[in-house]
């Protein structure tokens, strides 16, 4: 049975996995891409292109990004389409403004 993180067990997550230069790099350009595109999410291949990572490394750590919440991965034919996921982002940038959860 999946039990909730807490809202301190899901910041704590969060910044374990952004505490990673390279996957601080592939949520920063995510999010890039949530501002910017008119799909709101950018695919793989674009990570890859903008970001001086190998594809087996973003893939890695795309994954991690997943599992710690802060993106959202949705496969669209051969292309793995990455989205920010808002209620965290959002909870991340109350907690920077005002440090409360």
């Amino acid at each position: 049975m999946f039990t909730p993180l807490s809202p301190i067990d899901e910041l704590a997550r969060a910044f374990k996995a952004l505490s990673h230069p390279n996957r601080l790099a592939i949520y920063l350009e995510v999010l890039r891409h949530s501002e910017t595109s008119i799909k709101h999410s950018c695919c793989l291949g674009d990570l890859i292109s903008h970001l001086d990572i190998g594809a087996p490394t973003i893939s890695h750590h795309t994954k991690e990004l997943v599992n710690a919440g802060l993106i959202h991965a949705q496969r669209e034919g051969k292309f793995l389409r990455c989205r920010i996921n808002p209620q965290l982002r959002d909870r991340l940038a109350a907690f920077f403004s005002s440090s409360q959860i």
